[in-house]
């Protein structure tokens, strides 16, 4: 059996975290994906690495690739790709808009040589509009949609703190993955390749999709008098802890998830309750011994003074019960009562977790460099056509020399393009 995407041919052209999340994500389908790199190689080669050039970040972000390492700024390296072109079915890239045109590797320049080439885009701020040609990270995407004052957490200078993982990068990869299926499924009905794009912005207001909807009922009641407290505030220079009170008073809601929806300190670790129904919520009561909080009830008013003072109180008695066992045990009592609870792990300690093994989510590889290694599979998988890639990430220039053979270049041409600077090969 081989992935659905045996015999498709992707060439990307990308850095960071993003494109290479749509390569690996394209690779784990089956495609062979050609990861094209400069001679000094993608710079997150070299972020918090012990061994040079072999970061976790890249190798984590890059597994199930082939490399290739060309310099595109020498004419014979942009000759290289448009030789490579006629075999290729889709392009990634993630370089800031314009920068494809000004190389080279543009959406029409390379359409010119594979008119149904399918090309997809990640860029930070969109397509059209004032910030187009802006530099984007996810740092900056978290700050603009919105992502990181929702996280609610800022350090003790008061400044709003990101969000642990770059949340608009891996949504964009994932994005652009799905994207790139479906024009692949529109191309074998119809011939026709076309651009496919998305950016770190578009998808931050994706997964925020509630908050930053308009409906006009709930937003004269809700949204609209908070926004202009939030206006106001600014302009008399406020805090961004000020602005958080403003945004989500705590202790004014009396919602039944300010109970059993959240996190809480035990005897030993943290434990997170997940009652997302009523039946959950009545058997984590069960499990606590609490009667008589009725923040279920249908007629109950979660802004009522009365409602907030008590639901407030029950989140006190809560923290104190949970205090008396470990966390584990409470995760052992709610899951037998059928509620959704995990301890607070680690992602350090996530590699030998018993779940995440025995369902196959943690792959045992070997890197040609750094040698054995465990890594995190594929996030999808399917009965016919089965996903992942036994590739780990490839060493700078693993792969050129394989990769230009395929094509037709002999030894020769290798070694005088590699003399020359134009490629690089993993000696």
């Amino acid at each position: 059996m081989s992935g659905a995407l045996s015999g498709i041919r992707v060439l990307e052209f990308s850095q960071i975290v993003a494109g290479p999340v749509a390569g690996m994500n394209l690779a784990d389908l089956g495609a062979d994906v050609i990861k094209v790199e400069p001679p000094a190689g993608d710079s997150h080669r070299f972020v918090g690495t012990t061994v040079p050039g072999e970061s976790k970040m890249y190798q984590g972000n890059n597994r199930g690739k082939r490399g290739l390492v060309i310099d595109l700024a020498q004419p014979s390296g942009l000759a290289i790709i448009q030789r490579l072109m006629p075999s290729v079915d889709v392009v990634i890239s993630n370089y800031r808009p314009g920068v494809p045109e000004r190389i080279g590797i543009g959406y029409e320049q390379l359409r010119a040589l594979r008119p149904d080439l399918i090309y997809a885009q990640i860029s930070g701020w969109g397509e059209t509009g004032p910030m187009t040609t802006r530099a984007g990270s996810d740092i900056v995407a978290q700050a603009h949609s919105g992502l990181m004052a929702i996280n609610g957490k800022f350090d003790e200078s008061g400044s709003p703190e990101l969000i642990g993982v770059p949340v608009s990068d891996y949504v964009a990869g994932f994005a652009i993955a799905m994207g790139v299926c479906a024009a692949l499924r529109h191309r074998d009905r119809t011939g026709e390749g076309q651009y496919v794009s998305t950016s770190l912005l578009r998808v931050g207001l994706y997964v925020q999709n509630r908050m930053v909807m308009r409906e006009p009922v709930s937003d004269a009641t809700i949204r609209d008098p908070m926004v202009e407290q939030l206006r106001v505030a600014r302009a008399e220079g406020a805090t961004f802890p000020e602005l958080l009170a403003i945004r989500a008073p705590k202790g004014r809601i009396a919602s039944p998830f300010t109970l059993y929806y959240r996190s809480y300190q035990t005897a030993g670790g943290s434990v997170v309750i997940g009652a997302l129904t009523p039946q959950n919520r009545a058997a984590v009561r069960k499990v606590l011994g609490i009667e008589g909080e009725h923040s279920d009830d249908r007629d109950f008013d979660a802004r009522d003074p009365e409602n907030i003072a008590a639901t407030n109180a029950w989140r006190a008695w809560i923290e104190a019960k949970l205090l008396s066992r470990p966390a584990s045990e409470w995760v052992d009592m709610l899951v037998a009562a059928g509620v959704p609870a995990a301890v607070v792990n680690f992602p350090e300690e996530m590699s030998d977790d018993p779940q995440a093994n025995l369902d196959g989510m943690i792959v045992d590889m070997r890197h040609t460099i750094t040698g054995p290694q465990r890594v995190v599979g594929p996030p999808v998988l399917m009965s016919a056509t089965p996903t992942g890639s036994p590739l780990p990430a490839p060493a700078l220039g693993e792969h050129t020399a394989g990769i230009l053979a395929d094509a037709g270049f002999t030894m020769d041409e290798i070694a005088a393009l590699e003399e020359a600077g134009v490629v690089r090969t993993l000696s």
